[in-house]
């Protein structure tokens, strides 16, 4: 019976009729506590709609380390064809996903049901990450389960419903337990008190039935008292097939229970008509997860030791190819077979790690190592370097570190310089990304010290280009060039594609950062390479190269060029800590273009996952910190405090920096420029060392506005040369070229004319900088100025039609019958930003022209304001 639930029904109903009617996907995530329905719910819908959309389903495993794309198999044994094949060889998730969009591209809607989400392996999480961004495009209704009341705020699962928060065509859907009145209806025929039901059981549709399956009178206080209770009145038999039953999950073969459960495999029938468990093709599984658990987790132990000892002996008997190592591994794991978890969990972690899943990987790791005593230390050595290096990819760096400084120990004592040449470098990179640069840059020397002399291979190669990697980082571009051109020449003469395009992006951005003319030549060559070569990590980190180097000296030219396709290239493949530093670049470029609430937003979404690395979450917690200080918000400091907690230890101008720079205007912003010299000395001397003329311009500007009197170091980055010389109109002049509205409009208010500073007070106020602008008041207040304009209106503010902050803005004045370039003299900007701010107008209004946005322009009440 299926109470209380006709409403989410209907919604799934009308999902279903909107897919059909535009012949575009939608994902609703049904979520749900365990028992409360959701796969009943998900079946009951199905059912009614097979005659107007194709079925298939998908599930998750509920092993301790599931295999990578469980559910796609699901699926794919269904749809065969061309998805059949590239999961079956194990295609990585985009290839898939790719696939996956095919299949469901042609013919009849479809129904995608993938269950038990919360289950989810790395590799599966990618690919419906990648299919909720591109379902628009398909007639599919993509229906995800999961446990909601078992997500904390880092499960992965979180960090996808996060992400996609804002997607289009991505709804959520909650199942909640029953009501009073419904439990009432069910226990009616049973004589159990139904007000006593309920409270026990907070109306959760599996308790409740199972309590009245169990027929006692009594009402058992947990879900396993009453499913056990239930079992009770099965066979001694029938019982001892369910925990055969219980342990071969996710479902028990027919022949895996012949040899798990010979004797009673003749109880089967009895465990069907019970209703515990239900048959499928070949296999036998039960009906719900918890009665699953409540069986295996009542098993004595040694009936589950041994249960899970047959249960590995008889998996690993397959046919080659045919057995599951993520499968096998788990049992041998319970079973404390260390020989067969030795066997397995290798080649289950190396698949996984094919697949992307590197999470599941780093655990098949752990796994295996718990049993690695029985290993030589060579062979232990490669297992913590192959963990360590996936505790990196999942951003868990102190266990990468942990893992690698153990493996480093074995390599040293068994000698060979070649290996622990190659370790040191490993565990340079380690340090690095943690901000231990000085430790870094000694296990570097050392890494080359143990391999020059000896083999010229790739490994001196890449510990030459580690060391030119290091010192890129640290903006001392003479010992970078050095190192750089080493590894260069060495990768040329063993024609490494991989050494290459290390090199290649390390001298490019240099490149950058020093200003050289031909910038980014070498970067873009270098991404080129590593996409032709397909190595992933190298384009990964070309592609942030070729922005967060860009960043530091207002190349957005160059990002404009290459941030969109680095985020959809790492997105693609699963490489989220490649992409989570994209988007707090992205984020900062919100941040300098104007677009706050938008940086706002990309500086949460890098800061929710806790897997970001040190330099992008520094970099997302200035740009929150920031938007707040502008706005005048609360809770400014404590995100730079942590952000300088991050960069003080590391002596790196790439996190001192804009550490420095975000904690002196903040500091100015709140009327405390007696701190801003504190703030800044430190940093601002890094910078004269490291040769760096937009962050010496940075912190030399908030030093001259605090009061500080001083000289003006050489070869300041131009806008801040002609601020500091008292050029202002010039200075936000090439702000303004930038795009860069705010910093123009800083730049104004310095100017000597009172009618320019009026017009920084007015982009301030546009711009809703309220602590800036009321600094810049109070000057003109003090110069005479009267009246001051009371800026923009508050229905202005609230973003009609979904028009952001600037394009509201934009909207303003061509409701008023400017032209592109008189907009972009007016709010500091440059003329094709205008344009770029125009077409997205005229898009989210839905009009053709300019004469009819300012027609809307006109019914929303903005064009009709005071400017």
């Amino acid at each position: 019976m299926l109470l209380e639930r006709t409403d989410q029904l209907s919604a799934l109903s009308d999902a279903l009729d909107g897919v059909i009617a535009a012949r575009a996907g939608t994902v609703v995530f049904v979520g749900g506590e365990a028992g409360a329905g959701k796969t009943v719910l998900l079946r009951a819908f199905c059912d009614r709609h097979r005659d107007a959309a194709r079925i298939l389903w998908g599930a998750c495993e509920g092993l301790l380390t599931p295999g990578p794309l469980g559910p796609l198999f699901d699926v794919a044994e269904v749809t065969g064809g061309e998805l059949e094949e590239l999961v079956s060889r194990e295609a990585r998730p985009h290839e898939v996903t790719s696939a996956l969009i095919r299949e469901l591209a042609g013919g009849r809607p479809t129904v995608l049901v993938l269950e038990d989400l919360h289950w989810a392996d790395e590799a599966t999480l990618d690919v419906l990450r990648l299919l909720a961004r591109k379902v628009e495009g398909v007639p599919a209704l993509v229906l995800a389960s999961y446990r909601d009341n078992e997500l904390d705020r880092v499960h992965p699962l979180t960090l996808v419903l996060g992400e996609l928060a804002t997607a289009r065509r991505v709804t959520r859907l909650g199942i909640p337990p029953l009501s009073e009145q419904a439990v009432g209806e069910l226990a009616a025929p049973h004589g159990i008190d139904a007000g006593e039901l309920h409270r026990q059981t907070n109306g959760n549709p599996f308790y409740v039935t199972e309590v009245l399956a169990a027929g006692t009178g009594e009402i058992p206080h947990t879900v396993r008292d009453a499913v056990l209770a239930r079992l009770a009145r099965l066979s001694a038999s029938a019982r001892r097939l369910l925990e055969a039953i219980a342990i071969a999950t996710p479902q028990a073969e027919v022949w895996l229970l012949e040899a798990l459960a010979p004797a009673e495999l003749d109880r089967l029938d009895e465990c069907l008509a019970s209703g515990v468990v239900a048959s499928q093709t070949d296999s036998v599984a039960f009906r719900h997860e918890l009665a699953r658990l409540a069986v295996e987790e009542a098993l004595a132990p040694h009936r589950r030791v041994a249960l899970h000892r047959a249960a590995t002996a008889a998996l690993a008997a397959q046919p080659v190819g045919a057995a599951d190592p993520a499968r096998i591994a788990h049992h041998a794991d319970v079973a404390r077979d260390g020989m067969a978890v030795l066997r397995f969990a290798p080649a289950a972690a190396a698949r996984a790690a094919s697949l992307g899943a590197h999470r599941e990987a780093a655990a098949q790791y752990a796994r295996v190592l718990r049993y690695a005593d029985a290993l030589s230390g060579e062979e232990q050595a490669t297992l913590l370097e192959r963990g360590a290096y996936e505790r990196y990819l999942i951003g868990e760096l102190d266990a990468a570190i942990a893992a690698q400084e153990r493996a480093l120990a074995l390599r040293h004592a068994y000698a060979d310089p070649l290996s622990e040449g190659d370790c040191l470098r490993s565990l340079s990179r380690l340090y690095r990304f943690v901000g231990r640069t000085e430790q870094a840059a000694e296990v570097g020397l050392e890494a080359v010290a143990r391999l020059e002399g000896r083999h010229r291979g790739r490994e001196l190669a890449l510990a030459y280009a580690n060391l030119g990697h290091l010192y890129t980082t640290a903006e001392d571009a003479q010992q970078a060039t050095s190192w750089n051109a080493k590894a260069l020449a060495l990768g040329e003469q063993l024609d490494d594609a991989q050494v290459l395009a290390y090199a290649l992006t390390n001298i490019g951005a240099v490149e950058v950062f020093t200003g050289a003319p031909q910038a980014p030549a070498q970067l873009e060559r270098g991404l080129e390479l590593a996409l032709r070569a397909g190595l992933e990590e190298h384009a990964g980190r070309a592609y942030l190269s070729l922005v967060w180097w860009p960043l530091r000296v207002r190349r957005y030219d160059v990002i404009d060029r290459h941030l969109d396709a680095g985020l959809e290239y790492c997105a693609e493949r699963g490489m989220d800590l490649w992409r989570l530093f994209l988007v707090a670049c992205r984020a900062r470029l919100e941040l300098d273009r104007g677009s706050w609430t938008q940086a706002a937003d990309s500086a949460a979404e890098a800061l929710r996952d806790r897997r970001t690395w040190p330099v992008p979450r520094l970099l997302a917690l200035t740009v929150l910190a920031l938007v707040r200080a502008r706005r005048g918000d609360p809770d400014v400091w404590p995100a730079l405090d942590e952000a300088l907690a991050l960069a003080e230890p590391t002596g790196e101008l790439q996190r001192l920096g804009p550490v420095a720079a975000a904690r002196a205007e903040a500091a100015w912003l709140q009327g405390r420029e007696q701190d801003v010299v504190g703030e800044t000395g430190a940093a601002l001397d890094l910078a004269v060392r490291r040769h760096a003329p937009w962050v010496i311009g940075d912190l030399t500007a908030w030093r001259r506005r605090a009061g500080v009197a001083e000289p003006i170091e050489a070869g300041v980055a131009a806008p801040y040369a002609a601020a500091l010389a008292a050029d202002s109109e010039r200075a936000a002049e090439l702000w303004a070229g930038l795009g860069c509205p705010y910093e123009a409009a800083l730049a104004l208010a310095g100017a000597d004319d009172a009618g320019a500073v009026l017009r920084a007070f007015e982009e301030l106020q546009r711009l809703g900088a309220r602590p800036a602008a009321a600094i810049v008041g109070r000057q003109l207040r003090e110069r005479g100025v009267r009246r001051l304009p009371r800026g923009p209106r508050a229905s202005t503010r609230g973003n009609p039609a979904g028009l952001t902050a600037r394009e509201v803005e934009v909207l303003a004045l061509v409701g008023q019958g400017l032209r592109n370039a008189d907009i972009a003299a007016r709010l500091f900007l440059s003329e094709k930003t205008v344009g770029h701010h125009v077409s997205a107008i005229l898009r989210k209004l839905g009009v053709r022209t300019r004469g009819e946005a300012g027609v809307e322009a006109q019914r929303l009440g903005i064009a009709s304001q005071d400017r």
